[in-house]
């Protein structure tokens, strides 16, 4: 026996509706004959749509639209393509940061949860396995405006990688210390980059055995207090679109799902920057 209810998704129908857009251009590049999918452009949209803010199962996704599993992997994926490649890349963010005329960004890392991975790492340790967050997870690093809004995110790194390691393989560090030298716009994080280049501002660190001078904790304070909105950024992708709280999808496919949920971020609240 089955019941048949009506829900609401709660996205702008504007965001379905680029989503759609978006979808049936993809669809025309391939050369898609008209009439021979099995969803329209905007339903695949909303699936699309219902799997990232709802976490909805592909199995559920199937049974309502009336077709096999295999075609919603294939729908999801092809969604997630489509958004993820008009995610900005990072020479691009920061232009919009620099002539957005932004005092300073921030930059603070999230390990995406994911299913157990068998992979190994070096020295035998499990490469997607965050010894920090005790679980396994995908390092992804995002830039953030002033106020915490996301402006890029990287592609993803094992968990296992600290932050650091995962801004430098990302050519981060190179490219925030050049926007600070060259137009004086400081990077704010935690301690977690506290071997990053000169354009990087973070808390001091208490020594070992010793204490830190009053000025040293005011500079800590102060510099926490304003970095502190950098958790919004994170916040903001985590809480919103369900998908990201934990993919069950090979882990390599994180760095498209935060590049698809950025897009889908700023077409919601139609901010880039």
């Amino acid at each position: 026996m089955t019941i048949t209810y009506t829900a609401v998704l709660d996205v702008r129908r504007g965001t379905a509706e680029t989503l759609a857009r978006l979808l049936r251009a993809h669809r025309n590049r391939l050369g898609t004959r008209k009439n021979t999918r099995a969803l329209g452009a905007f339903k695949q949209a909303v699936l699309v749509l219902r799997w990232f803010v709802d976490g909805t199962r592909l199995a559920q996704l199937a049974r309502d639209n009336g077709i096999s599993v295999p075609t919603v992997y294939r729908y999801l994926h092809e969604g997630l393509t489509v958004l993820s490649d008009h995610a900005p890349d990072l020479s691009t963010a920061l232009e919009r940061a620099a002539a957005a005329g932004y005092t300073h960004l921030n930059l603070d890392g999230t390990v995406i949860r994911t299913d157990r991975v068998a992979a190994p790492g070096p020295n035998g340790a499990d490469l997607w396995w965050s010894g920090k967050h005790k679980h396994h997870g995908g390092n992804v690093q995002v830039v953030s405006a002033p106020d915490g809004w996301p402006l890029w995110v990287s592609p993803v790194r094992p968990g296992r990688e600290h932050d650091t390691t995962c801004a430098r393989t990302h050519g981060l560090n190179a490219a925030l210390d050049r926007l600070s030298t060259t137009l004086g716009v400081p990077t704010l994080t935690d301690l977690g980059y506290e071997d990053a280049e000169d354009g990087f501002r973070h808390p001091v660190k208490k020594p070992h055995g010793g204490q830190l001078s009053t000025e040293q904790q005011t500079f800590n304070k102060v510099i926490r207090g304003i970095h502190g909105v950098s958790e919004r950024a994170n916040a903001l992708l985590k809480v919103t679109f369900k998908a990201l709280r934990r993919v069950s999808l090979d882990p390599g496919s994180i760095t498209r799902i935060a590049r698809a949920a950025l897009v889908l971020l700023q077409l919601e609240h139609g901010r880039t920057t």
